[in-house]
């Protein structure tokens, strides 16, 4: 089976699942048999996820073109794994460290050879703000907030409610105990709700609904 051939093509129409997680499985399992139709199995799983795998890699990257690198490497990983492959959990929880550590290898990779005008930010000026200026600085002000948490409790919290991962989930992806997620999740979410910065940003989202 050739990647290229399956990640470059058009996307099959595929009718959405009642059972997604259960569709990953059946598709793997044709997978794992080597079925005529292996391809256009792979091919349904690729076009399920990629946007997913592309977004989270992003996240770790912030590069776009990256983050279309890293997608592609983490297809290639999984499809070298069969045939053989036992899927144990869901398919997001299983690929979200191989995004993870394709992509923290990528962004370090680029760096090496990224000039030092590529980081300068460009201050706003002293000029009357419109609204939509000023609900970007309030999720400007946010993302300092967040940037505040360490590493790991910004994992957590992203993953619980971006990815829409489960505790267990959780735990299972970044390979930590239940307990040690829960207390990361709680502690960021105590600093979300103390910090007045990020008061303000929810206050007004509550206005605008």
């Amino acid at each position: 089976m050739r990647v290229s051939n399956v990640i470059l093509s058009e996307p099959p129409a595929q009718p959405d699942p009642a059972d997604p997680h259960a569709e990953d499985l059946a598709l793997i399992a044709r997978l794992n048999r080597g079925d005529d139709d292996a391809a256009a199995a792979f091919e349904v799983l690729y076009h399920k996820h990629k946007d997913w795998v592309a977004n989270l890699a992003f996240r770790f990257t912030g590069n776009r073109d990256l983050a279309l690198d890293v997608t592609q490497e983490v297809f290639m990983y999984f499809l070298r794994k069969f045939p053989g492959f036992e899927l144990t959990a869901k398919l997001t929880t299983f690929l979200y460290p191989a995004v993870k550590n394709v992509a923290i290898a990528q962004r370090k990779k680029a760096s090496r050879f990224a000039s030092n005008d590529e980081v300068l930010v460009a201050m706003p000026a002293g000029d009357p703000v419109d609204e939509a200026t000023r609900a970007g600085q309030r999720k400007a002000e946010l993302a300092q907030v967040m940037a505040s948490l360490s590493d790991g409790h910004q994992e957590v919290l992203l993953l619980r409610f971006v990815d829409g991962f489960s505790l267990q989930e959780i735990a299972d992806a970044l390979d930590i105990a239940l307990g040690t997620v829960k207390s990361r999740l709680h502690n960021a979410l105590a600093t979300l709700r103390n910090d007045p910065r990020a008061q303000r940003y929810f206050e007004q989202e509550d206005t605008d609904d």
